[in-house]
């Protein structure tokens, strides 16, 4: 039995010849799984302009997903903050913390979430922030929440309704050295992003802990995110294996196209230029047995000195979603 949080990070992804519609609705079913199973948060994840990922607006879906689950605290990761007012988000999260107290996260990044021609169109003319931009950011939603808007600063006095005695959980998000500066700077929790980055990780995890300073939190905290996939059989983790590959060689590649099917991962012969970067990008990603897979996560976990794990929901098939869940919540002994 687990004696950490175990978590859910979801991008809706849009596989084969699904719509968005059903990408998004199979987000909702897999929450409802998650709550049920014993997981500790479900987070969604924000993206523009993608063919492959149906959920522009997590802080919209949050809305459906807290009525839909009863336990589970829901959350983002993240909100690419640099495209928003600070006070818009804290109201917005505010809100979402109104109606279901206690359960919300509000996680925080600065990736495009997109092709940067997109992340232009988002800022609408404005200039692309800075990674100062963002601090100011992240400090001004801490003293939002907190209610430590100092005199003199715009914010100071405003009130980000609706007023109540809970406020959301902060985290920044990132998968690298920049992101783990400014939470441990900023006292923030922090998640790393291992499905992004599986090389540097666990020095980054070892510099947040030791650069951390009490700020917005009192303490450290690291959560672990990575691409974890449950298959049948040795023939079926291949599969799975090859169509995540493909995707991340066409995403390299610029190529905006949807997730493929494991049936079309397999009739597609990799040109050298995709298996180059699919040799490259194969740590991303543990696929297995669920002996294997669970082996795995323990083990990066126990390198990062994680607090928490985070499994990302995404797989060429919606049923292996589900399975995932399925089995590793019993291998962890969630809901116990």
């Amino acid at each position: 039995m687990a004696d950490f949080p175990v978590s859910v990070l979801d991008q809706s992804p849009i596989i084969g010849g699904a719509t968005p519609a059903e990408a998004i609705q199979s987000t909702i079913e897999l929450a409802r799984l998650a709550d049920q199973l014993g997981y500790h948060r479900y987070w969604l994840a924000e993206h523009h302009g993608l063919l492959g990922l149906a959920d522009a607006s997590p802080e919209i879906l949050l809305a459906r997903l807290g009525a839909e689950t009863e336990r589970i605290r829901i959350g983002t990761g993240g909100i690419m903050l640099p495209y928003y007012a600070s006070f818009k988000i804290a109201e917005q999260f505010k809100m979402l913390e109104a109606l279901y107290p206690g359960r919300i996260d509000l996680g925080l990044g600065r990736a495009p979430g997109g092709h940067p021609r997109t992340a232009r169109v988002l800022f609408d003319g404005k200039p692309v922030d800075s990674e100062e931009g963002f601090v100011r950011q992240l400090m001004e939603l801490s003293a939002i929440f907190k209610g430590t808007v100092p005199d003199g600063h715009p914010l100071h006095g405003e009130i980000a309704n609706p007023v109540g005695p809970t406020n959301p959980e902060m985290w920044v998000l990132g998968s690298s050295t920049g992101g783990a500066s400014f939470a441990a700077h900023l006292g923030m929790h922090f998640a790393f992003a291992h499905f992004i980055n599986a090389y540097t990780g666990a020095q980054v995890a070892h510099a947040y802990r030791e650069h951390f300073r009490k700020g917005h939190d009192e303490e450290p905290r690291l959560a672990l995110a990575m691409i974890a996939l449950c298959a049948d059989s040795p023939e079926e983790a291949q599969a799975i294996e090859k169509a995540m590959l493909l995707r991340w060689a066409w995403t390299a590649m610029g190529v905006n196209r949807r997730m493929p099917t494991l049936e079309e991962a397999l009739a597609h012969q990799m040109t050298d230029r995709e298996a180059a970067i699919a040799a490259r990008e194969r740590p991303r990603a543990t696929i297995g047995s669920v002996d294997e897979v669970a082996t795995r996560i323990m083990d990066v976990k126990a390198e990062f000195q994680a607090d928490e794990v985070i499994v990302v929901a995404i797989a060429p098939a919606y049923e292996i979603r589900t399975r995932t869940l399925k089995q590793l919540a019993t291998a962890f002994g969630l809901g116990k």
